[in-house]
């Protein structure tokens, strides 16, 4: 098969440039022609060149988002979706070739989601027409709202005990996943992971700070930088946690955090 040339649509340069990476690594055989750093450049981009065989395109940009670009233009390419919120939508992209991939990107649910691509480009399928539910599915707040858990039943003294998820500050794992509400209670939450919670969650009111906590965004105390580009979130009273985030999820969480 000739060079699959493809595209990033991501206005963090340094997360661009770590895909790029991670694509060569993955997939000699993908060319990166170019990387469109917002809507402005994307929508000029894409009206001057011919369509790329492959689109890797953050949803959430500096100027809107990348959705926009595939309703103003028919793309008929596979598109593989990268974000560091909206995980409610994870299962409606494992269809048809397109993927939806948390940042930071796995490199092997990257891996499977080029070998996705690959095989609609080899079989020539075009992309896939249920495009445009997908799309309001993501973007519609009404249906999105519909799937946000209200209430989680936690243990407490031998019973169980239903807690408003307005109410709950954290989620933390630590062999077994706990339930901190803003009053600073602790309790025992029956979920097997923490996936399966985040999957429930406002993704506009809850982040995944790191594999062991879910924080609210009410919790959140302050914010302290590092020279190591690493952040430290600290939670306010009673819980007064401090949360650490990565290097490589700082500007999602930034961007996540400046609304």
């Amino acid at each position: 098969m000739q060079a699959i040339k493809a595209v990033i649509i991501e206005d963090e340069s340094l997360i661009a440039k770590e895909l790029m990476y991670k694509i060569s690594e993955i997939a000699e055989d993908i060319q990166i022609v170019q990387v469109l750093l917002s809507l402005k450049t994307a929508y000029k981009w894409f009206m001057e060149n011919p369509e790329p065989d492959l689109i890797f395109a953050d949803i959430q940009l500096s100027d809107g988002v990348s959705f926009d670009i595939f309703s103003r233009y028919d793309m008929k390419c596979p598109v593989i979706f990268t974000t560091a919120y909206d995980e409610y939508a994870i299962q409606a992209f494992k269809v048809n070739g397109i993927d939806y991939l948390l940042k930071p990107v796995d490199v092997e649910e990257l891996s499977r989601a080029i070998a996705k691509a690959k095989s609609i480009l080899e079989s020539k399928s075009e992309y896939p027409n249920d495009l445009q539910s997908i799309l309001q599915l993501i973007t519609n707040p009404t249906s999105a709202a519909q799937k946000y858990k209200s209430t989680f039943v936690v243990q407490h003294l031998k019973q169980w005990v239903p807690v408003a998820t307005e109410d709950i500050a954290c989620f933390v794992r630590d062999n077994i996943n706990f339930v901190y509400t803003f009053k600073g209670d602790r309790f025992i939450l029956d979920f097997t992971t923490l996936e399966e919670v985040e999957a429930l969650l406002d993704p506009a009111v809850f982040y995944r700070a790191n594999r062991q906590t879910i924080i609210h965004f009410g919790a959140i105390q302050s914010v302290k930088p590092h020279e190591n580009q690493k952040l430290t979130i600290t939670l306010k009273a009673p819980l007064k946690t401090e949360v650490d985030i990565s290097r490589e999820k700082a500007p999602a969480f930034k961007k996540w955090l400046d609304r």
